[in-house]
């Protein structure tokens, strides 16, 4: 996979294809909305989907880990679909994510769905996090600079010789960034949304996903979605 580097605040990041953001000087891996156990909280809603979802995102991260080594893990809050979330996890899954927290220092930005530190989880839980004048929050603050966030779950739609193509996307500009939804059952919001476009009032670049690379074009070029 072959990573886009971008400049915040004076670092050198680089976004990857598979939708995490990496950090080389502070060996740190930044992931965003995760959503595990969503699956299970959709069964207890009456909703019949496959259980698999939460094993899918941590063998993704896990591939993650493996490729860079990272020192610090940075979930951006919404890592667990509710509170009840670590307590659902299938024993297999538990060990995945117990690997996992072993290989690395997890922090745990609090996220809207899961407000409080996981329970019988590993790491670090905090409203926030900062390291080398960068701030991690869940969601975007309006006139933050030098910021990485989450919770909008960015998909864009472009035209291209092949056809139209959506994907979840990242987002940014010269001052923040926004991460695309790693969870394998997150849904999206359209980057044309007045609830993501606010926080690039002059303008940004989307960076699609792409299976080994990202696509990146003006926001102004997106689509609107169907």
């Amino acid at each position: 996979m072959t990573a886009a580097p971008i400049h915040l605040a004076g670092h050198l990041l680089n976004l990857d294809p598979a939708g995490a953001l990496v950090w080389p000087e502070a060996r740190a891996l930044v992931v965003a909305d995760l959503h595990l156990e969503k699956g299970s909280a959709a069964a207890r809603a009456g909703q019949l989907v496959p259980p698999w979802d939460s094993r899918h995102t941590l063998e993704r991260l896990a591939l993650l880990v493996q490729r860079y080594q990272p020192r610090t893990i940075v979930a951006l809050g919404d890592s667990f679909h509710d509170v009840g979330g670590p307590g659902r996890l299938l024993v297999a899954d538990r060990a995945r994510l117990a690997a996992l927290t072993a290989q690395a220092d997890f922090v745990w930005v609090h996220g809207n769905h899961d407000p409080a530190p996981p329970v019988g989880v590993a790491g670090q839980a905090v409203p926030e996090w900062s390291w080398g004048g960068i701030v991690f929050r869940h969601i975007a603050e309006a006139r933050a600079a030098g910021e990485i966030s989450g919770h909008f779950h960015p998909k864009a739609r472009v035209a291209t010789r092949a056809g139209e193509v959506v994907r979840a996307c990242f987002v940014a500009d010269s001052r923040k960034i926004l991460l695309p939804a790693f969870g394998a059952y997150a849904g999206g919001l359209d980057v044309r949304a007045s609830a993501i476009a606010a926080h690039f009032p002059r303008g940004g670049r989307v960076f699609l996903l792409g299976e080994n690379r990202l696509f990146s074009f003006p926001l102004a070029q997106a689509q609107p979605m169907q």
